[in-house]
């Protein structure tokens, strides 16, 4: 992903609410799957980090990227921003 489309994904971002909050559960195997499921519905998602969790945001951020092969767009204090191309008929976003 280049800066270019990295800043265009960061101004999408910013006018969205999030939609998944991560508690003291932390990442189960359902909030994998549900966060797979909104990446194939919505292409960008913003999730919240509850300060009940005692896990470090940067590291949630890599281990969801991986678990659901998405591209972490930006990480500001609690919030994390997550990206995944979807098909081609599904395709929401048209990046630069």
């Amino acid at each position: 992903m280049t800066t270019k489309q990295r800043a265009y994904l960061k101004s999408l971002a910013m006018k969205m609410d999030p939609v998944f909050q991560l508690g003291k559960s932390s990442m189960t195997p359902e909030f994998t799957k549900a966060i797979d499921e909104a990446l194939a519905a919505r292409e960008l998602i913003k999730v919240s980090v509850l300060k009940s969790c005692a896990d470090d945001p940067k590291e949630l951020a890599v281990l969801l990227s991986e678990r659901t092969h998405s591209d972490v767009v930006q990480i500001i204090g609690r919030k994390i921003v997550l990206y995944r191309e979807g098909k081609d008929k599904n395709k929401k976003i048209q990046l630069p």
